[in-house]
């Protein structure tokens, strides 16, 4: 352990330490004041004999001739354990109840996957929320953010995905990592699980607005080590909650700017891409293991702007989106999710015979088909009035507006499984006549669409 009183600097969140020898990137630091206080922070940058150093608490009381500096000469490393299920814990990873017993201390920054080791995404992880698992289905291994808007309910949705997600006839663990979030929506989130009983299956980090800025950077690291831990050397499926990544994104521009580094779109670093790649690609699986990570990160679209710069990369990273709309939302519509522009990439790997069901595909797709027709219907109504249309056409908006009301639209505490979703897909195609739904197959219609019109 290296101990210096050299600091030379200190601009908000960082402390500028000179006379350095032998100091490594990613570098845990102790830092003592003068009252016997001792605080922590980790190596950013290094320049000849100078350490950029970043503070976890605040630097407030810090002085620069009296503060003692030791370097630890390691990396952050988090005690990981299975003992993890079931318990709160905070941005660093410390337990805010019972401690755990560990069995393993691991690097918050992880291993890269070798790309030829990586298994293709596959296989159905139902959530029981009719919009996702029908029309947008998550896959084991895969990335799927939502994007939303400042005031929509997607914290609503993260905890109802956090209690109601399933993995068939496995190990499943949802790991739920917060970033930058107040008190009464932290609350909020500990009152659902606890309310549901799902925490003996889930991990939670909790990163509160009033926390240190350096905290909301760290969190979905040391959550995606304890999701590592848990899916390649105990075998469990994890799905990993991150919200809010547009919290996690101004946190690293707070960073960039005490750095005084050259800024890229919107004021924010010009690593933003590589260092959110760096989040994202830790989900996926690997040949021979038994277990799989999936990501299912969270981001508020500043100004409902789909083209800001976190939300346009993150669709470029990540395997799809889904999209939450305001206009669903003004409409009473929960969860408020457009199905139009919402995607999944990935989808086809995991519907089907072998996963959900064997017309899991063709209802998806014709539902698509049908509620993009209606969109078109909605506004050539609004100009030439609903009377001028045909009656096929009034069948069409007929078949949005139940859809929205019926099918995207469900309670908060409503688990719908697989099998009920796509009956309530069938029962509202069928307000169509049989020559419109040119995407299913007849077998299908004479199996499934009982009941129907011709």
């Amino acid at each position: 352990m290296k101990e210096y009183k050299s600091i030379k600097e200190i601009t908000g969140p960082l402390i500028i330490v000179e006379g350095v020898t032998n100091v490594g990137y990613n570098e845990i630091v102790e830092i003592e004041l003068e009252s016997g206080e001792r605080r922590r922070g980790q190596v950013l940058e290094i320049f000849r004999d100078k350490a950029v150093i970043q503070v976890f608490e605040d630097t407030q009381g810090l002085d620069v001739e009296k503060t003692v500096v030791r370097f630890k000469g390691r990396a952050f490393k988090l005690l990981v354990s299975e003992d993890m299920i079931g318990k709160f814990f905070n941005g660093f990873g410390e337990s805010l109840k019972e401690k755990i017993v560990p069995e393993e201390e691991l690097d918050i920054n992880g291993s890269p996957i070798n790309p030829c080791a990586r298994e293709y995404p596959r296989d159905f992880i139902e959530t029981g929320i009719s919009a996702i698992d029908a029309m947008n289905t998550l896959v084991r291994g895969q990335k799927l953010p939502i994007f939303s808007c400042s005031g929509l309910p997607h914290n609503q949705l993260a905890t109802q995905v956090a209690i109601q997600s399933r993995a068939k006839k496995e190990d499943f663990v949802v790991v739920l990592a917060t970033m930058g979030l107040t008190h009464d929506e932290v609350r909020f989130f500990i009152n659902r699980i606890e309310k549901a009983g799902s925490i003996d299956r889930m991990i939670c980090f909790f990163n509160l607005a009033s926390d240190p800025v350096i905290q909301r950077i760290v969190v979905p690291r040391v959550a995606l080590t304890a999701a590592e831990f848990l899916a390649f050397k105990k075998g469990y499926h994890v799905l990993v909650l991150l919200t809010d990544m547009t919290n996690y994104a101004n946190a690293l521009r707070e960073v960039s700017a005490a750095r005084e580094e050259v800024t890229g779109r919107r004021g924010y670093p010009p690593y933003l891409y590589t260092d959110l790649a760096s989040i994202y690609e830790r989900s996926g699986r690997i040949k021979g293991k038994k277990g799989s990570l999936t990501q299912f990160p969270i981001l508020t679209m500043p100004e409902d702007d789909i083209t800001h710069p976190i939300p346009d990369l993150s669709g470029y990273i990540t395997e799809g989106q889904l999209i939450m709309d305001r206009s669903f939302q003004m409409k009473g519509i929960y969860p408020p999710i457009n199905l139009l522009p919402s995607l999944s990439r990935l989808m086809n790997k995991g519907i089907g015979k072998e996963f959900t069901r064997e017309d899991h595909k063709q209802v998806s797709d014709q539902t698509y088909a049908c509620y993009g027709n209606t969109v078109k219907l909605r506004d050539l109504a609004s100009i030439i009035g609903e009377g001028a249309l045909t009656e096929t056409d009034r069948l069409y908006l007929k078949f949005g507006d139940e859809l929205e009301r019926k099918f995207i639209n469900q309670g908060m505490d409503e688990r719908r499984t697989i099998e009920e979703t796509l009956e309530i897909a069938w029962d509202i195609l069928s307000i169509l006549p049989d020559s419109e739904l040119r995407r299913l197959e007849k077998f299908f219609v004479d199996k499934y669409g009982k009941g129907r019109n011709s």
